[in-house]
């Protein structure tokens, strides 16, 4: 099974396909099918617009994983903000959602709201099954 990351946004944005890509990090399909993308608009987001966010695996910030991989996590997390932050216009929002594939229907285990531009990195805990929505 493979952790993915998705986010939902009110503007289309330009997607990298392109799962060898030498980026560390893209917006486009790695694990997730049609499927995936339709459940996670129906049952998760609530922005019309879903993308799979990527670099093999998703973001997730907790205790409980290993320093290097959540490590890794926290700078896609600051990579994904810094590209959202000049898609976004001020008063817009992206919601992020990282869990398990086939996990997408499953209920949220929590939800936080972040500024997209005024948070503590070391601070925030962000674990599978949370929804987070970025303001700007």
């Amino acid at each position: 099974m493979s952790l993915a990351s998705y986010i939902g946004c009110n503007i289309e944005l330009p997607i990298n396909d392109d799962e060898y890509s030498d980026d560390s990090f893209y917006i486009g399909r790695c694990f997730a099918g049609d499927s995936e993308l339709q459940n996670l608009k129906k049952y998760q987001f609530t922005n019309p617009y879903v993308y799979e966010v990527s670099s093999h695996w998703g973001i997730e910030i907790s205790e409980y994983m290993n320093q290097e991989t959540c490590t890794e996590s926290k700078v896609k997390l600051l990579e994904l903000c810094k590209r959202m932050d000049s898609y976004l216009e001020k008063g817009d929002y992206f919601e992020l959602y990282s869990c398990w594939i086939g996990d997408e229907t499953d209920k949220r285990e929590g939800e936080i709201t972040l500024q997209i531009n005024n948070f503590d990195i070391d601070q925030i805990e962000i674990p599978e099954k949370t929804l987070v929505r970025f303001e700007k």
